[in-house]
């Protein structure tokens, strides 16, 4: 079985809007980074969740990839509308083409478009995981409480399991 990272909303107009510390942001990054280039290094798949609900010719740039988050040509990409980003979206049709079984969700925001795609996960039959410190909220208290309500992953057991697949 595959594994899937989707990286969500890691978009200029939600990471750079000042209410996430630069130093937070860098941390995830390169967090994310790491199981994302394990993952692409074992054939399993990356995908790139884009928030497009307000894009317009004018503000295309606001909903590029951070500069710190890798992309890759064999990554996939997904635009999404909803806060799920299985909803109205092609994502689980591009998972299960892959063979992709398990996901592990990381980005931005825990409380919201993160959660309620892990949540999609689930309910669709994938074995999902939050991603342990590739995770952002504007919420100090989040982050935490995502961790401890929901299942995640550490960077060992992801390259574990990639190595092992």
């Amino acid at each position: 079985m595959k594994i899937g990272l989707l990286i969500v909303d890691m978009q200029n107009q939600f990471v750079y809007d000042g209410q996430i510390p630069f130093s937070a942001v860098t941390r995830a990054s390169e967090y994310i980074n790491l199981i994302a280039d394990s993952l692409r290094a074992s054939n399993h798949v990356v995908v790139h969740i884009r928030d497009v609900e307000e894009w317009t010719e004018e503000t295309s740039d606001k909903f590029d990839v951070i500069p710190e988050i890798k992309v890759e040509e064999t990554d996939l990409h997904v635009t999404k509308m909803y806060s799920n980003a299985f909803w109205y979206t092609d994502l689980e049709e591009q998972l299960k083409n892959h063979g992709v079984g398990f996901v592990i969700v990381a980005g931005f925001a825990a409380e919201y478009c993160v959660l309620f795609t892990y949540n999609g996960a689930r309910e669709r039959g994938f074995r999902a995981v939050i991603l342990q410190d590739g995770i952002l909220s504007t919420k100090s208290d989040v982050i935490p409480a995502t961790y401890r309500d929901r299942q995640m992953i550490s960077y060992s057991a992801v390259e574990y399991m990639a190595a092992d697949r």
